[in-house]
């Protein structure tokens, strides 16, 4: 179907691209420990953006059998009143395509009672006394393909799989929630389930007691999960279209060194095994790691064919479209890491946690601090400066090395450029959490207050 409808397109527009995806999603959800859901669906698009006298013109369906003709005809019309951009189409050697393992037997094969007797696993293994167990699986297997009218070609396979549990325990005005997700392309192994099982459980044992928040400049621990408001500023600064707006505090800073040493930021299509990982992005340019910040040093911005053409620069790989609407700035697989600190490929969670293991052994050296798991409303407000203030949706309070309890009503403020400058340390506990690989960090100076 690419070709027919590059075909069709060729002699009518300057140039066109070219995207058609087929996705097959089954979804198994337990609320309050009972199967509530359970389905598949399907969906096929193709997706075409063309370049006529200049302008660009995008147009999509959904057709089962789509009129070759008829979309070029829709994506001209969108042309005529199109932006102006100078779209170079690339035009890469098959031969440039590294391969990656992103398509997994074990989860394209699994069956609805597979999962779902998945599904009744975990809530047997959560359930807990006054507590209600939720657990939600979702699997999708893709076919993609992509082409352009300079010759260019690709296509593979993907599979992903999503496992999420969370624990809600209400007691009088006190509401607790504790989470974790399993995320791969392959099929989760005994130990893997076993993991998310013993997070779940260890995060709610250490958050049963409530202590009283400490207050001032002091030592924070931001696990994986809770690293959200500082990672945030960053993937918005270290875009090309952010900085084409001219909104990027990190604009016209490449080559500079804005964080602490140790600190390394890559986007890595390549990386094997995980959902989002491809030989190519979806505007047909070959997939590479790209370097954001090196030892602390700004190294790029990710750009699509539209923003990079706007920059005067090369895209990087980091296309991404949809059946409707043209390309746009995605990230893939986004690792944090630091000096001594090795990303693993291979497991998707780090070791079971013990009840003293959660902010991968930074503590114990805090005379007064927190670890913050959770935090509320992140997002919102003006990201882009660095600046955040939220309530802790999951905190514990550390005294003399040790955690003494859960805090509630308490918040925590900083800017993310500032922290990152000089980071305390790096966790033992690095993990995949959804797309992103991080440990814990420790951030000196971050603003606690009461509520």
């Amino acid at each position: 179907m690419i070709d027919r409808l590059l075909d069709a397109a060729r002699g009518k527009v300057d140039g066109a691209d070219a995207l058609w995806r087929r996705e097959e999603q089954t979804a198994v959800s337990f609320e309050s420990g009972r199967l509530k859901a359970a389905g598949i669906t399907e969906e096929a698009g193709l997706n075409l953006r063309v370049v006529a006298h200049g302008r660009m013109g995008v147009a999509g369906t959904t057709a089962a059998k789509p009129d070759p003709k008829e979309l070029v005809a829709r994506a001209g019309a969108s042309a005529e009143l199109g932006e102006v951009v100078e779209l170079a189409f690339p035009n890469p050697s098959p031969q440039s395509l590294t391969p990656i393992p992103t398509f997994f037997d074990r989860t394209a094969n699994a069956s609805l009672s597979e999962l779902i007797r998945m599904g009744r696993l975990l809530v047997e293994r959560l359930a807990r006394p006054d507590c209600q167990v939720n657990v939600a699986v979702q699997r999708e297997v893709a076919d993609t393909a992509v082409g352009n009218t300079a010759g260019a070609r690709g296509e593979y396979r993907t599979t992903g799989i999503a496992v999420t549990a969370d624990i809600t325990r209400i007691a009088g005005d006190d509401v607790l929630m504790v989470y974790d997700q399993y995320v791969g392309a392959d099929m989760p192994s005994d130990t893997d389930l076993e993991a998310l099982v013993r997070s779940v459980d260890t995060r709610l044992s250490a958050a049963l007691k409530i202590v009283t928040p400490p207050d001032g400049a002091l030592p924070v621990v931001f696990t994986p999960a809770g690293l959200a408001a500082v990672v945030l500023p960053l993937e918005q600064a270290l875009s090309g279209k952010t900085v084409l707006q001219g909104s990027s505090p990190l604009a016209g800073k490449v080559g500079e060194a804005l964080f602490d040493a140790r600190l390394s930021i890559i986007d890595d299509p390549l990386t094997p095994g995980r959902p989002l990982s491809r030989p190519v992005d979806d505007e047909c340019v070959p997939s590479r790691c790209n370097g954001l910040v090196e030892r602390g040093v700004v190294g790029q911005f990710v750009y699509d064919l539209e923003t990079a053409a706007r920059a005067k620069t090369q895209s990087t790989g980091n296309g991404r479209r949809g059946v409707f609407g043209k390309p746009q700035i995605r990230y893939t697989n986004v690792l944090f890491r630091g000096d001594g600190v090795r990303a693993g490929v291979g497991a998707q969670h780090a070791a079971p946690l013990q009840p003293d293991g959660l902010g991968g052994g930074l503590i114990a050296n805090i005379d007064d601090g927190l670890i913050v798991d959770d935090l509320i409303g992140v997002g919102q407000g003006n990201v882009i400066s660095g600046a955040f203030s939220h309530p802790v949706g999951l905190a514990y309070r550390v005294q003399r090395g040790e955690i003494t309890g859960r805090v509630k009503d308490a918040a925590v403020a900083g800017n993310a450029y500032d922290l990152l400058k000089k980071i305390g340390g790096f966790g033992s506990d690095g993990r995949w959490l959804g797309a992103r690989w991080s440990p814990s960090l420790l951030l000196e100076g971050v603003s606690v207050a009461r509520r």
